[in-house]
């Protein structure tokens, strides 16, 4: 059924008459429709692919090229559209962002002298799905996602997020980083600076996949791991890394 998966658990956000049930429910009824014009571009590849193959001399295997190229024209179409369905899946509640983001994080970053951990919070507070520490410095990061159709930007320092003021989301996450550095500070001695980032999975960002307004960095999760350690080494060492991730662990309550 739409909004269904073994994975995640039911949410009434993703049922009923929400904008992800319509989605799924317009997605699979459209279905056909896909297929027919599916059919129609391979069946011109099969033509150009057999025109190619008269084209330079393979009058025995004009057939096979065509059939070639019109396989190639289908699987490519299906990709396509498979690819649209499954960067909303995360909107849809198929998949879980913060499960993404840490993957993405640990694959890219441990290696490179990062340490990850996720879901902490400061006791009574709101929590942050990814806590990031490193040569580079010090980042919150939190997941979010949004229809597929809405714009993500900043006009002249301020959000927007489709038609609404992005203030909303920006200030609640620039805030924890203020909490966040004024804990590690004064429970290690090490000045710290903590940058907030949004991993946005459904909606839409610049080419680029970065948007920054308000104190706070949006971008895609094929990005986070670029954008961090774009910061470069030097801010912090070997033994203020393995202090701040140390305190972290010990102070920020777990959730």
């Amino acid at each position: 059924m739409p909004g269904g998966s073994i994975y995640v658990q039911p949410n009434e956000k993703y049922t009923g008459s929400s904008p992800q049930w319509w989605y799924e429910k317009f997605w699979r009824e459209d279905a056909p429709t896909r297929r027919k014009y599916r059919y129609v571009k391979a069946a011109v590849g099969f033509v150009v692919g057999v025109a190619l193959g008269l084209r330079f001399g393979l009058a025995g295997g004009s057939a096979f090229t065509g059939l070639l190229l019109a396989g190639a024209v289908a699987g490519g179409d299906w990709l396509l559209h498979w690819h649209a369905f499954h960067k909303t899946a995360v909107w849809r509640g198929a998949r879980r962002g913060e499960a993404i983001t840490g993957r993405i994080l640990r694959r890219s970053l441990i290696r490179h002298g990062y340490h990850v951990l996720d879901g902490r919070a400061i006791r009574g507070q709101a929590s942050i799905d990814h806590l990031v520490i490193g040569p580079g410095g010090v980042w919150i990061l939190d997941n979010e996602s949004w229809a597929p159709d809405i714009e993500i930007a900043c006009y002249a320092g301020r959000l927007f997020i489709g038609e609404k003021y992005g203030t909303k989301v920006a200030k609640p996450l620039v805030e924890q980083a203020e909490a966040f550095s004024e804990l590690l500070t004064r429970e290690t001695g090490v000045p710290v600076s903590i940058t907030p980032v949004l991993v946005v999975h459904c909606g839409m960002l610049p080419k680029e996949g970065v948007v920054m307004g308000e104190g706070l960095t949006f971008v895609k999760p094929r990005t986070v791991s670029r954008l961090i350690k774009s910061a470069g080494p030097g801010a912090l060492n070997e033994a203020q890394i393995e202090l701040l991730a140390r305190t972290a662990a010990r102070e920020l309550q777990r959730v």
